[in-house]
């Protein structure tokens, strides 16, 4: 991915935030020369996998397959003394896919903060981490709603959706709604080791540097 596209993808963000009174925390909007200046607090966020990232999943096509995040807090596997939970923030564009994964360490709920219209596909993974066809129940805002394997299920504003762990899971904005303000509630998150797609994509990409780096993503904090 290009800086400058990933710089955009920001300031858009940004933008979304303010339209619906969001404020990140200080450090959100910190330059790379503010992060220089705070080189032990960057390795601890950098350690919770907090701050900006962006994915296009390996499908050198961001509006298709991709997902800007911003993670306001976390935990760390098997660190005592740190959060046992993590909270984020997604934009979702109409048609834009996070594919097919589970999780095998955290629970987690996916919101409708505002905008679109969320769909969300789900299937149980059987034994051999495989999609299973059997038929499952999702709690939308505690409610059980019965679902064939793989039946959209559409998330409107204020919404939300609990996803338990080895359910495999995909979502996307409806299209003709708008870009979806996603926010996710789960345990703790570890991008780097918790996530199982069914077709195994880059999760993080290579980044062509043409421009400088409008907000650090938190992989670069340090």
């Amino acid at each position: 991915m290009k800086r400058s596209f990933i710089n955009t993808l920001q300031k858009e963000a940004l933008s979304l935030f303010e339209r619906y009174h969001i404020k990140l925390p200080v450090w959100g909007y910190w330059s790379l020369e503010e992060w220089k200046k705070e080189a032990d607090f960057a390795r601890n966020v950098k350690k919770r996998q907090i701050g900006w990232d962006v994915t296009d999943f390996g499908s050198g096509n961001f509006e298709k397959c991709g997902l800007l995040l911003f993670c306001l807090r976390n935990g760390i596997h098997g660190v005592s003394g740190t959060k046992s939970y993590a909270e984020k923030l997604m934009i979702v564009r109409e048609l834009q896919e996070t594919p097919l994964h589970f999780h095998r360490m955290k629970e987690e709920d996916i919101i409708n903060k505002g905008g679109g219209v969320l769909v969300m596909e789900s299937y149980k993974s059987d034994d051999k981490e495989g999609l299973s066809q059997e038929p499952l129940t999702m709690y939308v805002d505690e409610y059980p709603v019965k679902l064939k394997a793989g039946e959209p299920l559409r998330l409107n504003p204020g919404q939300s959706v609990t996803v338990p762990k080895f359910v495999y899971h995909r979502f996307y904005g409806e299209p003709g709604k708008g870009t979806v303000l996603a926010g996710e509630v789960s345990q703790v998150n570890d991008d780097e080791t918790d996530n199982r797609f069914y077709v195994a994509p880059g999760r993080f990409p290579a980044i062509e540097n043409d421009e400088p780096i409008f907000k650090p993503l938190w992989t670069e904090v340090i």
